[in-house]
């Protein structure tokens, strides 16, 4: 889930699409920021309380909560710790987190175009202010965001290339 796009109100949670599965055309073992509602996250187990304080296993997809000028700060620190897996979050190349993460992860897919995320009730968002990206952490996650690239979901950069 994340929560950074306007909602008028009515929630500040909003669901990845569909269609960014398909194209990552992978099933992870575990969803470690997963809403109470279902989703269209193709994954064995869910965490949706305390995943900051309790073991994660296997191939993690994480589309943590968004909220908070460094909110995303301790999910990816145990993102990256993990070791396995996606992780979404805004493209933001300025931000301190976001290079933070650039440096640790082995890809990063930015998306193209911005990801209309989806409300509770299904219904697709306005056009987002900001861009996304994913992270990859792993071979799993490298492998499935250079698929998803060449499926046309967009452009995968590497961090350490030209070091």
């Amino acid at each position: 889930m994340s929560k950074w796009e306007a909602s008028a109100g009515a929630t500040d949670e909003w669901f990845t699409p569909a269609y960014i599965f398909e194209a990552l055309g992978c099933v992870f073992d575990m969803d470690v920021a997963a809403p109470d509602l279902p989703t269209h996250v193709p994954c064995l187990h869910s965490i949706t309380k305390d995943s900051l304080t309790v073991p994660w296993r296997g191939f993690v997809w994480m589309n943590a909560p968004f909220g908070g000028r460094n909110g995303l700060d301790p999910w990816l620190d145990k993102f990256f710790e993990h070791g396995d897996g996606i992780a979404l979050t805004p493209d933001r190349t300025s931000a301190p987190w976001f290079q933070r993460a650039w440096h640790k992860c082995d890809a990063a897919l930015f998306l193209s175009p911005k990801v209309r995320f989806l409300r509770p009730d299904g219904s697709q968002g306005v056009s987002p202010s900001t861009g996304t990206v994913l992270f990859a952490s792993g071979a799993e996650g490298l492998a499935a965001i250079e698929g998803a690239a060449g499926r046309g979901l967009g452009f995968v950069a590497y961090p350490r290339a030209g070091a």
